[in-house]
C-alpha cells in the first residue's frame, strides 16, 4: 500500500508546475462497525466511529490523510495531521480553514504561530436579524435622514457555495464513492488512512492514463 510519503510526491509531480502553496484542511465523521478497535462519539455529527483529516491541494488531491476517533476536536486534530507537513511540503504558506479551526492556541492559532503559515477561515454567512427588525431599523434611519433599503439589508436567498470549502468536500465525494470507504470497516486507524491513499491513488492513475 502506498506510504504518505509516496502520495505526496505522486500529487507533487502531477503539479509540480503549478506548486501548491495553497492547500485546504477539513475533516469528515464516518460510523465505524462491529469489527472493532479505536472508535469515539463526534457530538456535533451525531456520529459513533472515527474523523478522517485531509490536507489537500487546490484540485482536491490529498497530500496527507489522518484518521483517529471521532470524539477529537478538529482543533486538535489538525495537528496530528499537519505534524511533519512543513518537511514534507516546504513550499506550503497558506491555509484554508473552516470556523471549526477557530482558536488562538489551537486550530488557527497553532498553525500561525508554529507552523509560521498564514491562515484564512471560511465561514458561513451570519443569520440576520428578523426581517421586522430591520424594517424598524430602515425606518430608524430615514428620521435621521438617512435613506436605506431595508431589503439590501438581507443575504442572498438559496444556497451559497462557500469559498474553496467545495474542494475538500468534493475530496470526500471522490473517496466515498468506494465501497469499502463508505464506512471504517477497519480494525487500526492506520489501515484506513492507508485505504484513503490506495482511493485516491487510483484516482490519480486514472486521470494520468486519460492523458
Amino acid at each position: 500500500m502506498p506510504r504518505p510519503a509516496d502520495e505526496a510526491n505522486l500529487a507533487h509531480k502531477l503539479h509540480a508546475d503549478k506548486g501548491y502553496a495553497y492547500l485546504r484542511v477539513d475533516s469528515q465523521s464516518v460510523k465505524t462497525t462491529g469489527v472493532g478497535g479505536e472508535r469515539g462519539y463526534d457530538g456535533g455529527k451525531k456520529v459513533k466511529g472515527r474523523k478522517r483529516h485531509l490536507l489537500v491541494d487546490t484540485e482536491g488531491l490529498v497530500l496527507k490523510a489522518k484518521v483517529h476517533v471521532a470524539n477529537v476536536v478538529d482543533q486538535e486534530g489538525i495537528k496530528r495531521l499537519l505534524d511533519g507537513a512543513k518537511e514534507l511540503l516546504p513550499r506550503l504558506s497558506h491555509v484554508w480553514l473552516d470556523a471549526g479551526y477557530r482558536g488562538e492556541q489551537k486550530g488557527r492559532g497553532w498553525v500561525e504561530k508554529i507552523l509560521g503559515w498564514s491562515v484564512d477561515l471560511v465561514e458561513r454567512p451570519r443569520k440576520p436579524a428578523p426581517e421586522k427588525v430591520l424594517r424598524l431599523w430602515a425606518a430608524e434611519w430615514t428620521k435621521e435622514g438617512n435613506e436605506v433599503d431595508w431589503q439590501k439589508l438581507m443575504p442572498p436567498r438559496g444556497f451559497q457555495v462557500l469559498p474553496r470549502r467545495w474542494v475538500v468536500e468534493r475530496t470526500f465525494s471522490w473517496i466515498d464513492q468506494n465501497r469499502r470507504m463508505s464506512k471504517d470497516y477497519e480494525r487500526l486507524p492506520q489501515t484506513s488512512e492507508a485505504f484513503i491513499y490506495v482511493a485516491m491513488s487510483r484516482l490519480m492513475v486514472r486521470r494520468l492514463a486519460r492523458s
